[in-house]
C-alpha cells in the first residue's frame, strides 16, 4: 500500500489517496478535479508505474470533490470499477445535485440558519468560483451498503457506513496483512486497520451539518459513528487527509468528547444571548468566517442546535433557538465508550 499526498487549495489539508497493487490495482479516493491536482495524482501513480487506466477499481471513502473528483476521468482511462456507498451514489454518478450547484437548496439552507443577505451573496460567490471544476466527470457507481466486502488492489475491504459528515461516507476495514507492500502498524500482532476518508482526522474534527446538508440528526449520527470506530479497535487508521492514526480508539473517543465540550459552549451562548439562529450562535463560536468556512461554521452550530432539540434542550421558533433547560446532563446526549475518562475532547480537538 502508498500514500500519494494531493496538494488541496480548497478545502482543510493535503488529500490522501492510497494505491493497492496487488492482482489488481485499485484506490481509495481519488482527489479533487483540478488541473494540477490531476498532475499531481499521475505523476504520483507514476513513481509506482500506474497510470489511470491500469487502475480496476475506485473505492471512494464519500461523495466530496476532492475524495471523488477524478474518479470518473480515471474510471473512462481504464474501465474501472466505482465502488461508493448507496447514500452518496447519485453525486458521484450526477444523478443528484449538490448543495453548491443547487441554488433552490442553498436557499433553504440559508434560510434555515438565519444567514444575512451579504454572507449568502458572499458563500455564493466562493460556490460560483470552484463549484465548476471540482467535481469532475460524472462516473458509473457500483453502490454498496454497511458491512458489504470490496474486493480492491487484492485486498478484501470491509464497508464500514460511518454517517455524519455525509450521509453515504464509509470507512473500509481490512487485514493488514494482506496488503502487498504494507507493514502492518502493529507488527505480528495486527488484525484490523482502516481507510476511515473524513469520518477520523488526526487535526481538526470533521465538519458536520454544513459539509452535507442532507444528512437528518447529523451530529447524533456521527457520534454513534464515532462509538463505533471506538468499539472496532482499529490497530491504526489511513485517514482522508495528512497522515495516519496510530490509535484510532483513543482519536475518535477525543473528538466525541470534543462534541459534548461544544454543546456546552452552544448551551453558554444560548444561556448568555438569548434566542439565537445558528447563523449567531456560529458567529460566537467561530468568529468571523471566510470560503467554505461560511458554510461549515453556521452548519457545525444548526447540527448542535438540532441535536439539543431533538433532546428537549431547545425549541426552535422560526430560524431562532430557545434555551428551555439550562442544565441539561451534556453527557447523556451522547454514546458512552470505555475510553471517555482518559480523553479531553477540547475546541482544540
Amino acid at each position: 500500500m502508498k500514500r500519494i499526498q494531493l496538494g488541496n487549495t480548497v478545502f482543510e489539508g493535503e488529500n490522501d489517496v492510497y494505491l493497492l497493487d496487488g492482482e489488481t490495482t485499485a484506490l481509495v479516493d481519488t482527489g479533487v478535479a483540478l488541473p494540477e491536482v490531476r498532475e499531481e495524482l499521475v505523476d504520483g501513480l507514476d513513481e509506482y508505474g500506474v497510470a489511470f487506466a491500469d487502475v480496476d477499481a475506485v473505492a471512494l471513502t464519500h461523495w466530496h470533490p476532492d475524495h471523488a473528483g477524478l474518479a470518473g476521468e480515471i474510471q473512462a482511462a481504464g474501465d474501472a470499477d466505482v465502488y461508493v456507498h448507496e447514500a452518496d451514489a447519485g453525486l458521484v454518478d450526477g444523478s443528484e445535485t449538490p448543495l453548491f450547484a443547487d441554488r433552490d437548496l442553498r436557499r433553504e439552507t440559508f434560510e434555515r440558519w438565519g444567514m444575512p443577505d451579504a454572507d449568502r451573496e458572499r458563500l455564493t460567490a466562493f460556490f460560483d468560483a470552484v463549484s465548476t471544476d471540482l467535481s469532475g466527470r460524472p462516473a458509473d457507481v457500483t453502490a454498496f451498503g454497511d458491512g458489504e466486502t470490496i474486493e480492491a488492489g487484492g485486498v478484501e475491504l470491509e464497508a464500514l457506513h460511518l454517517p455524519g459528515h455525509t450521509a453515504g461516507l464509509s470507512g473500509f476495514a481490512f487485514d493488514p496483512r494482506t496488503v502487498p507492500g504494507h507493514e502492518p502498524v502493529a507488527g505480528a500482532d495486527a488484525t484490523e486497520e482502516a481507510f476511515t476518508g473524513d469520518a477520523l482526522l488526526p487535526k481538526y474534527t470533521p465538519n458536520v451539518g454544513g459539509a452535507d446538508v442532507r444528512v437528518e440528526g447529523a451530529l447524533a449520527a456521527y457520534a454513534e459513528s464515532l462509538a463505533r470506530i471506538v468499539d472496532r479497535d482499529f490497530d491504526a487508521a489511513h485517514p482522508g487527509h495528512r497522515w495516519r492514526i496510530d490509535d484510532p480508539s483513543r482519536r475518535a473517543a477525543t473528538i466525541l468528547d470534543h462534541h459534548r465540550h461544544r454543546t456546552r459552549r452552544v448551551i453558554g451562548v444560548l444561556d448568555e444571548s438569548g434566542p439565537a439562529t445558528a447563523w449567531e450562535v456560529s458567529a460566537a463560536l467561530f468568529g468571523d468566517l471566510d470560503g467554505i468556512h461560511v458554510l461549515h461554521g453556521p452548519g457545525e452550530a444548526f447540527s448542535h442546535l438540532d441535536h439539543l432539540a431533538a433532546a428537549g434542550v431547545v425549541e426552535r421558533d422560526g430560524t431562532a433557538y430557545r434555551l428551555v433547560d439550562p442544565e441539561p446532563d451534556v453527557d447523556a446526549l451522547f454514546p458512552t465508550t470505555p475510553l471517555d475518562d482518559l480523553v479531553d475532547g477540547s475546541d482544540d480537538a
